[in-house]
């Protein structure tokens, strides 16, 4: 078998799916990631993106903040691509438990998936840092300079920036479901963001699947390994 049927056998052996997917999974979508070659990361600025994007930035640097933020994390108009569409398919079977995301660009949800653990918070949730008003995206980024509320406070994007811990939560639900999956799909990451990538750890089930660009640390454990874009391995499957 080729791997591609390796993959369909798997997916349709399995009782418990869980997905673990980063920025490699919305990237058919138009969405830059942030370590490749093109991504965020290598491209250049005032200040280094791992720098904006941090919890001291934010509180320090707030103007500059969201002008990084508005210009290069605004997914706004951006759709759920065949990868997506693929996992909506596999939760609507019965198959798929769970997707954890690092993403923040909610496009699981878009594409009607209900079971989703977002590790990094999702753009469409922002919150007054006074009053907790909730703001949806729409507002955050049609707004002129530093969001405010109506109280005056300054509006947050509801996502977990460097320095910032993980909610307690997602966390637990998130090891959970790894737990008892018995296929796991890495799915667009490089795992190199911890601690979520430190969660793959607890997987013990039947078939360990990686697809994604470029290696990870975890590829020597893999049971299937396929270097390509996610879309075109799910469509090769999905026949």
């Amino acid at each position: 078998m080729n791997k591609y049927e390796i993959l369909k056998k798997y997916i349709e052996e399995a009782n418990n799916i869980v997905v673990f997917s980063g920025a490699g999974m919305s990237t058919e979508s138009g969405i830059k990631d942030f370590r490749s070659k093109d991504g965020l990361y290598n491209e250049k600025y005032k200040y280094p993106p791992e720098e904006i994007l941090s919890h001291s930035f934010f509180m320090n640097n707030t103007y500059e903040f969201y002008k990084f933020y508005k210009d290069k994390l605004n997914c706004l108009d951006s759709k759920p691509n065949f990868g997506h569409e693929f996992l909506y398919k596999l939760e609507r079977d019965g198959k798929l438990k769970a997707i954890i995301t690092q993403n923040i660009d909610n496009l699981h949800t878009l594409a009607g998936n209900k079971k989703v653990i977002e590790l990094h918070g999702n753009i469409n949730r922002n919150y007054c840092m006074s009053c907790h008003k909730f703001y949806d995206a729409d507002m955050v980024f049609n707004s002129k300079d530093i969001p405010k509320c109506d109280c005056g406070g300054i509006i947050k994007p509801d996502v977990v920036l460097y320095e910032e811990a993980l909610d307690d939560n997602n966390i637990i639900n998130a090891i959970k479901a790894i737990k008892n999956a018995d296929l796991l799909i890495i799915a667009g990451t490089s795992l190199s963001v911890y601690p979520a990538s430190g969660f793959i750890n607890y997987f013990n089930g039947k078939h360990l699947v990686i697809i994604n660009n470029s290696s990870t640390f975890m590829d020597k454990k893999a049971d299937l390994l396929i270097n390509e874009k996610i879309g075109d391995v799910f469509k090769k499957i999905d026949q």
